[in-house]
């Protein structure tokens, strides 16, 4: 199952299946490691849901919802 990366509730693995953002704000998001086929895990959300902090690749990344939105991934279900 594919869902955006803003609705993956905390605790929840997945792989990056497509990064949907073109010009910028994609080569940033790209920059930063979400590239499909990058296993990631949500360890925790900001009080109002936003940011998103992810765990992946040995490191902790934050992303805004707004950036969430353009990254797509497959989770079990």
């Amino acid at each position: 199952m594919s869902i955006s990366l803003r609705k993956m509730p905390k605790n929840q693995k997945g792989i990056v299946s497509s990064v949907n953002a073109s010009g910028e704000l994609g080569r940033r998001i790209r920059d930063m490691g979400l590239v499909p086929g990058t296993e990631l895990v949500v360890v925790g959300r900001a009080p109002l849901k936003d940011p998103v902090a992810l765990r992946m690749k040995g490191f902790t990344l934050t992303l805004r919802n707004n950036e969430a939105d353009y990254i797509t991934i497959d989770v079990e279900n």
